[in-house]
C-alpha cells in the first residue's frame, strides 16, 4: 500500500486572462477544489487502482469534512486528525499555465506522530518535502518514515519548492535528504539546478534521483550516471498544470511498486501528469 504523508487544503485556483493590472481590476476565473501536495498522490493513485492511504491534519470546520469526504469519495483511505483552521493556498495561474502558490497551511503543520496502525500495511511511503521543514509535522513525518524503513518498505520525497529548499538552506536540504536515505526523489528542473543534480549525477545516498522537465524527457539518476531518459506526453494548449508533477510522482510509484523498470515507471508518470494537464485545459 502507498501511504502520503502532508497537506490536505483547500485550492483556491485564480487563472488570469492576462496580466494583472496593478492598482485597478483583472479579469479572472476562480474555482475552488482539494488541493496539498502529499493527498493529491494520494487521490492520483487511488483513482488508478492502487491501494492508497493519506495521513494529514485538517480543521475542526466544514471545508476540513468536505476535504475528507472528497478523498473517500475518490477511495482514499483517510487517516485525518482534526483541529484549528484548514488551509488554503491561492494558486495564481498565468496564461499558458505556469502558476504561484500563496500558501496558509494553517492546521496541516500540526500533524502529531502517526498511530501505530496508520502505517500498517504500508509498503511505500511518499513525503513532500513540505512536511519536513515545520513542526510538528516534521517530526511525525521523520517518525513514519524510520517506521517504514525498519518494515521494509520504500521512500519517496519530492523536494517540492525551491523556497523550500532556499529556506532551509541548500546544504542542510541535502544533508537533511541523505540522513533519511529515500529509495527515490523527484525534483522538477528549477529544484534540481539548485541542488546540483546534473552536477553530483543524482544526490547522496538516494538510490534513485528522478528530475522532471516539463515537456522535455525526465530522467533518472543513480549511481553516479543517467540511467534513463524519458520523454513526456505531448499535451496541447496547457493553462493550469497545478497538480501535474504529483501526478507524475503517483504515477511513478505505482509501476515501481509492481517493476523495477525505471524508463516504464517514468513512462507511467508522464501518462499520469498528462491526464491532469488535459483535465485542467478542458
Amino acid at each position: 500500500m502507498l501511504c502520503c504523508i502532508g497537506d490536505l487544503v483547500e485550492d483556491v485556483v485564480v487563472r488570469l486572462s492576462s496580466e494583472i493590472a496593478e492598482r485597478s481590476d483583472s479579469d479572472v476565473t476562480i474555482t475552488r477544489r482539494q488541493g496539498g501536495s502529499a493527498a493529491n498522490v494520494a487521490v492520483s493513485a487511488a483513482r488508478a487502482g492502487a491501494a492508497s492511504r493519506f495521513i494529514g491534519m485538517v480543521g475542526s470546520d466544514a471545508i476540513g469534512a468536505a476535504l475528507i469526504a472528497q478523498l473517500c469519495a475518490a477511495g482514499v483511505d483517510a487517516r485525518v486528525q482534526r483541529q484549528g483552521s484548514t488551509g488554503t493556498i491561492v494558486v495564481l495561474v498565468e496564461p499558458g499555465g505556469e502558476r504561484s502558490m500563496l500558501p496558509d497551511r494553517a492546521a496541516s503543520t500540526d500533524l502529531r506522530v502517526p498511530a501505530p496502525d496508520d502505517l500498517q500495511g504500508v509498503t511505500w511511503l511518499h513525503i513532500p518535502a513540505y512536511s519536513l521543514v515545520v513542526e510538528p509535522l516534521a517530526s511525525a513525518a521523520i517518525d513514519a518514515i524510520r517506521v517504514v524503513h525498519r518494515s521494509g518498505g520504500r521512500i519517496s520525497i519530492d523536494t517540492s519548492s525551491t523556497a523550500i529548499i532556499e529556506h532551509v538552506g541548500v546544504d542542510v536540504f541535502v544533508e537533511l535528504l541523505s540522513s533519511l536515505a529515500p529509495n527515490v526523489v523527484f525534483c522538477n528542473e528549477d529544484e534540481g539546478a539548485m541542488l546540483g543534480v546534473e552536477q553530483r549525477n543524482g544526490l547522496p545516498s538516494v538510490e534513485l534521483t528522478v528530475m522532471k522537465a516539463g515537456g522535455q524527457p525526465a530522467r533518472a539518476y543513480s549511481g553516479g550516471s543517467v540511467i534513463a531518459a524519458v520523454p513526456a506526453n505531448f499535451v496541447e494548449d496547457i493553462t493550469d498544470t497545478t497538480g501535474a508533477g504529483d501526478a507524475f510522482a503517483a504515477g511513478f510509484i505505482i509501476a515501481a511498486m509492481e517493476s523495477d523498470d525505471v524508463s516504464a515507471a517514468i513512462a507511467s508518470g508522464h501518462r499520469h501528469a498528462a491526464r491532469v494537464l488535459t483535465e485542467h485545459s478542458t
